[in-house]
C-alpha cells in the first residue's frame, strides 16, 4: 500500500514537473502546490450578458384599449403576423366621416365645372339685369346699350369675371378634394399604427400587456426577438479592446453558466465610442447555436495585449484548487506557520491541462491546497 502511494505521488510529480510547476506534500495527506508563472498570453475575464441577434420592443403609437394579442412568450411568429392590436373603431368612424366629406367635395367640383362651362358658352353678362316681358325687352334695346355708350358698362370686363369667379369655385373644390384625401392618409397611417405586426421571423419574449389594457403612445406592449442566434455583450476597457478585430475568433474564451465546457467566440460588432459614464467601449461576440438562453450570464476571456500585460507574466494554479463563496472564487493558501488561509482571487483563461490562470490574488511562490477537503477552514 505504501509502495502504491509513493508510486502515485512519483507520477504526479513528474507529470507536473513537465508542465513546469511545482508539488509539495503536507503532513497531513493534502496537496499542496507551489504556484509559478505561465508563459501563456494573459487575458481578462470580462462579464457580459447574452442577448438575441435581434431584437425590437413594440410600443403603442397611439392611445386606446389592447383587443388582441397573438400569443404568449416563447412562441414563434414570421415576419408580418400580427402581433398586438389596438381598438380602431373610432378611426374607422372618422374614416367613413372623411369619405362622406370627399364624395361632397367630388360633387361640388362636378358641379363648378358645370357652371364654368354655362358662363364660358352663356354668359351671364349678356342676360338682362332684370325683369320680365316688356320690361326685360327695354332693358335689352335701350338701356344696356345705352349704358354701354356712356361708357358705363363693359360686358367684356364682365364675363371675364363671371369666368374667373367660376375657375375660382373649381379651385377650391379641388383643393377641398386633395385636403380630405390628405385627411384619409393621414387617418389610415393611424390605423395601420394600431397594429404592430412582426418585423422578421422571431419569438415574444416578454409580454408587457394584457387585453384590455389601456396604452398611452410610446408606452412598450411587446419585446419581439431573433433568437435563432445569440451574442454575448460585454463592456470592456479600452485597453482590452484595441487588441480586438471584426471576425477575430477567441478559443475557449467564452464560459456560461447553463453550458459546461468553455467555447469558441467571434468578434462581431466593436462599438465606435465609448460610454461616456463608464468609459468602457461596448463589444459583441457571436457564440454557436444551442449553447445558451438569452438572458444569461458569460464571461469572456479577451487577451490582454497591452504593454503591461506583455511583460509580464501569469501565476497558474490547478482549477481542483479553486472554491466558490458565492459567485466570488478563492483559493486555501497555507501561511507561513502552515496554517490554511482562505484568499480571494480573480481567475483567468482555463489551459486546457487542468490548471487556470489567475488574475490576482496569488504570486509565484505561494503554496496553495490543490484539492481542499470540504472540511478544511482558515486557521484550522
Amino acid at each position: 500500500m505504501i509502495k502504491n502511494r509513493i508510486l502515485r505521488v512519483w507520477l504526479a510529480s513528474v507529470l507536473l514537473l513537465l508542465a513546469g510547476i511545482g508539488w509539495a506534500q503536507t503532513d497531513k495527506g493534502g496537496e499542496i502546490f507551489v504556484v509559478q508563472a505561465s508563459d501563456r498570453q494573459p487575458t481578462v475575464a470580462i462579464s457580459g450578458t447574452v442577448v438575441p441577434y435581434k431584437q425590437v420592443t413594440l410600443a403603442a403609437q397611439l392611445p386606446g384599449r389592447i383587443k388582441y394579442i397573438a400569443g404568449i412568450e416563447g412562441d414563434f411568429f414570421k415576419e408580418g403576423t400580427l402581433l398586438v392590436a389596438i381598438d380602431d373603431s373610432e378611426l374607422l368612424a372618422k374614416r367613413a366621416a372623411l369619405y362622406a366629406q370627399l364624395a361632397t367635395a367630388e360633387a361640388e367640383l362636378r358641379n363648378a365645372g358645370v357652371q364654368y362651362s354655362r358662363e364660358l358658352w352663356s354668359p351671364q353678362s349678356k342676360a338682362a339685369p332684370g325683369g320680365m316681358a316688356i320690361p326685360n325687352l327695354f332693358d335689352q334695346m335701350f338701356t344696356r346699350p345705352a349704358e354701354e355708350f356712356m361708357g358705363e358698362r363693359d360686358q367684356g370686363a364682365e364675363r371675364s369675371a363671371d369666368l374667373f369667379a367660376s375657375s375660382t369655385r373649381i379651385e377650391q373644390a379641388r383643393n377641398a378634394i386633395m385636403r380630405i384625401r390628405s385627411e384619409i392618409q393621414a387617418l389610415d397611417a393611424k390605423i395601420r399604427d394600431a397594429k404592430s405586426v412582426a418585423p422578421f421571423d422571431g419569438v415574444i419574449i416578454k409580454k408587457l400587456v394584457e387585453v384590455g389594457d389601456t396604452v398611452q403612445p410610446g408606452q412598450p406592449m411587446l419585446k419581439f426577438a431573433d433568437v435563432t442566434w445569440l451574442q454575448v455583450e460585454v463592456d470592456g476597457p479600452a485597453r482590452l479592446v484595441t487588441g480586438l478585430q471584426e471576425m477575430m475568433v477567441l478559443k475557449k474564451a467564452a464560459v456560461f453558466d447553463d453550458y459546461p465546457e468553455p467555447v469558441d467566440v467571434r468578434v462581431a460588432q466593436i462599438y465606435p465610442m465609448a460610454d461616456a459614464q463608464r468609459h468602457t467601449i461596448k463589444v459583441k461576440f457571436d457564440i454557436p447555436q444551442g449553447i445558451s438562453q438569452p438572458g444569461m450570464y458569460a464571461k469572456i476571456l479577451i487577451p490582454d495585449t497591452s504593454q503591461a500585460a506583455a511583460t509580464g507574466s501569469l501565476p497558474v494554479i490547478p482549477v481542483t484548487a479553486i472554491r466558490y463563496r458565492g459567485s466570488l472564487p478563492v483559493v486555501y493558501v497555507q501561511n507561513e506557520k502552515g496554517k490554511p488561509e482562505l484568499r480571494l482571487i480573480r481567475e483567468g483563461r482555463r489551459l486546457g491541462n487542468g490548471m487556470v490562470t489567475v488574475l490576482s490574488g496569488l504570486a509565484p511562490g505561494d503554496r496553495v491546497y490543490a484539492n481542499p477537503p470540504p472540511g478544511l477552514m482558515a486557521g484550522s
